[in-house]
């Protein structure tokens, strides 16, 4: 079914409380928990958690004793999934600033303007790109299909017995056990991987000692992802994940040795971040600016009704679920933070010219890496969308340029590290907020008041995030062992190695090369771009979910469920009535994986409070692997065996 014309659980002729007091609350509520919570988790860990999710879950236990609506859930989790994604662009760039040497401490004011900003201007460009990414693409938005799911179950839309919400229970209970026992306990660790020796070879003329990698995460969530997002998607993710870490990497080891001083494993993942991960940026670079082209159409039939709005002229009255916020409000907006880009720019770096031509470029720049993202999330998640990746192209870019207008030292630094702080809470917003509106399109939410919700949880977040930032630096210091900020180093990093002319060039240039052979091949150039940046350890438990989604689809069809009428996966998370063997079996399935991804989610919140607490609950100083692998093979097969069960089990009762 096109998505032009999908039936979402509230139809659009329909009115129901939504964008209501209590509903805004919550949501702030949750923006400032959530933003807090991975603020400090990401400076610790160099990683969120996504919101969207566990978001959802807060949501509906805190307004559960005001009998809320549906959409009154959607709103209030958005708040959650703004928070984290603004705390996301905040950590990995702002703290940058310090480890450069550019500021001695977190400037409260300058770093609240620039999330500020920068979450705004996610937001608004997502008003643009909304119909582009979601209604006229079939991106499959795992986390806002999971999300959708735990909404419609939770608040009890569906008939009693007919959706195997039992199974979405068992899903999250499963998965935050995992989680909790992985990190939490450590009883056993969340992933496994080892390099090992396959012999001396001559190169070059020198004998070094060949290495090959393999690993996974033991985790349930991407089980889920993979199973949601499908064998195809999936199988380019870990292709690309093949020629990073089996191909690559290896063969540059091979030529080069290990780096002095370090274990083979340090030496394999010290090659990969500083070379092999800079393919991956490339390709990003090529593949996001080929999707954008890809989309011209959609994006200019936006561009066309802005431009008519702000004419004077009348654009055709859509239905509920598609009116956006007012285009000429939103392009005025957009407009008017110029202005106080420009001024936050001179301020830190003294440069007035620059600053101002910067600061036009910086709100295009925001618009290529939201865009990017976005999509991005739309295919692999929130949770798995490398927004430190789309970071690091904004970071190229901007410096660059600065160097082309002979900007050296801290102020040409601080600037490109404040640029791409708004593009980086820009990107990292507008994968949640795809996500959240995909979830919403679904559940027949209202589009402009969902952009509101999500611009008041990022002005709720800006100024609370700013506070505990400086907060964490004075207690810990950034850079330390108690808060080593491994992303903001990677972005410090970067601009100094462009900057100082040091970069590797020849791994971005040769990404980039990779992405227009793919487009010519006509392969997906994003997918594969992810796999090469993401930890490899991560691409394999989602090509195996992808491997369960397709073995169960073969048995299925073998068992005589072809007759029935193909539903897409956004379909059957509404659905509740009149459910079909096949369908039925695939709900199973969808919610057992949206409970998979809510439960990891929410116990890693859960988690990273404990870290902020200084609670530790540590039983055994150096956990074995093999009995997570085991107790997450046992979940791999589980996952398929419900949904097979469900149908046969269906076929019988029918």
């Amino acid at each position: 079914m096109s998505r032009e014309n999908f039936q979402p659980l509230i139809p659009p002729e329909k009115n129901i409380p939504e964008l209501t007091l209590k509903a805004v609350l919550v949501g702030v509520i949750l923006a400032i928990i959530m933003g807090s919570a991975n603020a400090y988790l990401g400076l610790y860990a160099g990683m969120t958690v996504s919101a969207a999710v566990p978001g959802a879950i807060m949501a509906v236990a805190l307004l559960k004793p005001f009998k809320p609506t549906v959409l009154e859930v959607t709103l209030g989790m958005m708040g959650a999934a703004s928070g984290e994604a603004l705390a996301a662009g905040v950590i990995f760039t702002i703290p940058a600033l310090v480890v450069i040497g550019a500021w001695h401490q977190i400037h409260y004011v300058e770093t609240t303007l620039i999330a500020l900003i920068g979450g705004i201007l996610g937001v608004l460009w997502m008003v643009l790109l909304r119909r582009a990414l979601i209604v006229k693409t079939d991106l499959p938005f795992p986390e806002g299909i999971a999300v959708a799911a735990v909404i419609n179950t939770a608040v009890g839309m569906e008939e009693k017995g007919e959706g195997g919400s039992v199974w979405m229970l068992i899903g999250a209970i499963l998965a935050g056990l995992v989680k909790f026992s992985q990190v939490s306990l450590n009883v056993f660790r969340g992933k496994v991987e080892q390099v090992f020796s396959v012999g001396r070879y001559g190169v070059l003329g020198k004998s070094n000692e060949g290495y090959f990698y393999g690993g996974t995460a033991a985790s349930p969530a991407l089980l889920g992802v993979g199973y949601i997002i499908g064998p195809k998607i999936s199988a380019f993710v870990f292709a690309g994940g093949l020629l990073g870490w089996i191909i690559i990497t290896p063969l540059i080891m091979l030529a080069t040795g290990i780096p002095a001083g370090a274990t083979p494993l340090e030496g394999f993942m010290d090659v990969w971040s500083n070379y092999v991960r800079y393919l991956g940026v490339g390709a990003m670079i090529v593949g996001g600016l080929y999707t954008i082209w890809k989309l011209r159409n959609n994006l200019m039939e936006g561009i066309r009704e802005a431009v008519v709005a702000i004419r004077g002229g009348s654009v055709e009255t859509k239905k509920r679920t598609d009116r956006d916020l007012d285009m000429k409000k939103v392009f005025l907006a957009i407009g008017l933070l110029v202005i106080p880009v420009f001024l936050i720019y001179s301020w830190i770096s003294g440069m007035i010219v620059v600053s101002a031509f910067m600061a036009v470029l910086l709100v295009l720049f925001t618009f290529l890496a939201s865009a990017i993202a976005g999509y991005m999330a739309g295919l692999v998640g929130s949770s798995n969308n490398p927004i430190s990746g789309v970071t690091v192209m904004v970071v190229l870019l901007v410096s660059i340029i600065m160097l082309a207008f002979g900007a050296h030292g801290y102020s040409g630094m601080a600037i490109v590290i404040a640029m791409a702080a708004v593009a980086c809470a820009g990107a990292a917003i507008s994968g949640d907020v795809l996500q959240s509106m995909a979830a919403g399109q679904m559940l027949g939410a209202t589009p402009w008041k969902q952009q509101v919700a999500e611009l008041i949880g990022v002005s709720a977040a800006a100024p609370i995030l700013a506070i505990v930032v400086q907060a964490l630096d004075k207690a810990y210091h950034i850079g330390s062992e108690n808060l080593p900020a491994p992303q903001a180093f990677l972005m410090g990093g970067i601009v100094k190695g462009v900057i100082s002319g040091e970069l590797v060039w020849p791994f971005v240039i040769a990404g980039a090369v990779l992405a227009i052979v793919l487009i010519l091949m006509d392969i997906p150039v994003l997918p594969v771009a992810i796999g090469i940046y993401l930890p490899f350890t991560l691409s394999v438990p989602i090509l195996i979910g992808g491997i369960v989604r397709a073995v169960v689809d073969k048995k299925l069809d073998a068992e005589g469920g072809e007759e029935e009428e193909e539903l897409s996966d956004w379909e059957m998370a509404i659905k509740t009535t009149g459910i079909k063997p096949k369908e039925k079996a695939h709900r199973v399935g969808l919610l057992f994986s949206a409970g998979l991804i809510a439960g990891e989610a929410l116990m890693g919140v859960i988690a990273a409070f404990l870290i902020i607490g200084h609670i530790n609950l540590q039983i055994l100083k150096d956990a074995p692997a093999w009995p997570g692998i085991l107790i997450w093979l046992y979940i791999a097969f589980l996952l398929g065996y419900v949904v097979i069960r469900e149908f046969r089990k269906s076929q019988q009762a029918s």
